[in-house]
């Protein structure tokens, strides 16, 4: 059972009460949205797209983290499997990305990479799993209730086996077209060039 904060009780009665007056036995405990929260880690391209990968709660991503095990042993690899030595790697501005070990281990083991001094921060549209393909997904997997972290990681992995590739396609070529806005802004403001 859940317990949940007091805070989150909903009052029924009249009006001028409050929660302290009220006793407990006439709260009504309820929750509005499924709190608990996974991390999954994911690349995508309109080649395919890799397994999920879900990151242990107790997991702490720092630059080491995610350099030598999403990145080493599992992003890389598989993306390997899909594209060969021909891909681009974008990833956006979190910490554990931009740190200097990480940057340099990905241009040493990417045949292309975007760095971060060239991803300007916080544009989510610039990244098509953050812009799009998340978003979509969050759609699904919350069609029906979600009845704990289980059924959530469940749920996730069924709609990502059936996820429909030209979602993913279209948002990769949308972020094509901003990219090319943004390099012909010259680093400027590139939106009403779209």
């Amino acid at each position: 059972m859940w317990k949940i904060p007091i805070q989150n009780n909903r009052v029924y009665s009249s009006l001028g009460s409050r929660k302290r007056q009220v006793s407990a036995e006439h709260l009504l405990h309820t929750r509005s949205t499924f709190s608990k929260s996974v991390m999954v880690s994911v690349a995508v391209s309109i080649l395919g797209t890799i397994e999920l990968m879900f990151i242990e709660p107790d997991v702490k991503i720092n630059g080491t983290y995610y350099r030598d095990v999403l990145l080493g042993q599992h992003l890389l690899p598989a993306i390997r499997s899909i594209a060969g030595d021909f891909f681009t790697f974008q990833q956006d501005n979190a910490t554990a990305h931009r740190a200097c070990d990480t940057v340099e281990f990905l241009s040493r083991n990417t045949p292309d990479f975007i760095s971060p001094l060239l991803w300007p921060p916080n544009s989510p549209d610039l990244n098509p799993v953050d812009y799009e393909v998340w978003g979509v997904l969050q759609q699904h997997v919350y069609h029906s209730r979600i009845r704990d972290v289980d059924h959530l990681k469940q749920r996730i992995i069924e709609e990502w086996r059936c996820f429909d590739q030209n979602i993913i396609d279209r948002a990769v070529r949308q972020c094509g077209v901003f990219d090319y806005a943004r390099v012909r802004a010259n680093g400027g403001h590139f939106e009403h060039k779209l």
